[in-house]
This record gives C-alpha cells, sequence and structure tokens, in this order.
C-alpha cells in the first residue's frame, strides 16, 4: 500500500469567512498532525485549494484573504498544490496522473467540507480504483439549513461517516491512522 495524503479546502473561508467549520473541534489540530506524521512517514502531503470561478464570487474568490490557505496549512510542507473549481478533487485537475506516476493507490482524506469536497473526492478515487482512509476527525462541515431542511453539523457530518464507510472508504481517527502506520 503506497498512500499520499489529500488535505482538502483549509482555507481561511472555514475559519474567519462565511462558512466557518463547527464539528468536530479540533478538526484543524488533528489535521496538522496528520500532515506532520505523514512527513515523518514519507507519505506524499498533496494541498488541495479551492477557487470559486466567479471573480465576484461570495467565498474563495482567489486572491481573497478567505481564498488563502490556513496560516497552519501553509507552514507544512506539501508535495503537490492543486487549484480545483468543483467539490471533486479529481475533477479539471492532474490529481489522478500525479498519483498514478507515483504508484499511489491509496489516498488519505483530511479536510473540508466533509460532505461535499471531501466526500465528493472519496468517491471519485473510490471510482477510478483507489483505496480511501478518511480521516473522521481531520475532517470537519457546519450545520446546513435550506430549502430541503436543516441538519446540525455533527449530524451531517456522522451521516456523511456512515456512507462512507459503507461502501467508500475506511473511516478511521487521525490517531488510529497513525497507529496503523506502523
Amino acid at each position: 500500500m503506497k498512500r499520499a495524503l489529500l488535505v482538502i479546502d483549509v482555507q481561511n473561508e472555514y475559519f474567519t469567512g462565511k462558512l466557518p467549520i463547527a464539528h468536530p473541534p479540533g478538526s484543524l489540530d488533528n489535521i496538522v498532525k496528520a500532515m506532520e506524521q505523514a512527513r515523518k512517514s514519507g507519505i506524499p502531503v498533496v494541498v488541495v485549494q479551492h477557487t470559486s470561478p466567479q471573480k465576484d464570487a461570495p467565498v474563495f474568490r482567489k486572491g481573497s484573504e478567505g481564498w488563502n490557505l490556513h496560516p497552519r496549512i501553509a507552514a507544512q510542507a506539501y508535495d503537490h498544490l492543486i487549484e480545483k473549481n468543483l467539490p471533486g478533487s479529481f475533477t479539471g485537475t492532474d490529481l489522478e496522473s500525479w498519483l498514478r506516476e507515483r504508484k499511489i493507490d491509496t489516498i488519505v482524506i483530511a479536510g473540508y467540507m466533509t460532505q461535499m469536497c471531501c466526500d465528493t473526492t472519496a468517491r471519485q478515487a473510490f471510482h477510478v480504483g483507489l483505496a480511501v482512509e478518511f480521516l473522521s476527525d481531520a475532517t470537519g462541515t457546519l450545520p446546513v439549513s435550506n430549502k430541503a431542511g436543516s441538519v446540525t453539523a455533527e449530524e451531517l457530518h456522522r451521516a456523511i461517516l456512515v456512507t462512507q464507510a459503507m461502501r467508500f472508504s475506511k473511516v478511521m481517527t487521525t490517531d488510529q491512522w497513525i497507529e496503523s502506520l506502523k
């Protein structure tokens, strides 16, 4: 098994912008912990950065403070940076070819938001034949309310983890993942 850690959309928008991550507590600390462990274990780290393609986008507008990587992520070493415009990290990017060139067969998902970009990327990876490890406490989300109803951040996060574990991913905590590397 050859892994790569994907750190998806850990941008200021989720901390100081319009989309504050609410659950689980400590997710950013666990993302940094996973990045540090990946580096120690020789696992490549891919940082993914979401960009809204509209020049007047209210969130993730390229060059805005909300678009910037969170300072704790920007300070970490990483092997590849991907800019994406849609929820899936494989769509319109070189991610799959980058992974294949390095004979990586397993991706590890960390970042935001659990139900959107993390879930979509995990499913895309599964569809192209990659194994997926989904870090339950190094992914996170916020409460959502729209015309279809409302859901708390905790409920939404848990529902996605349960769904991922049904078919797409091996769901584990950051500490369980680190232990599995030994």
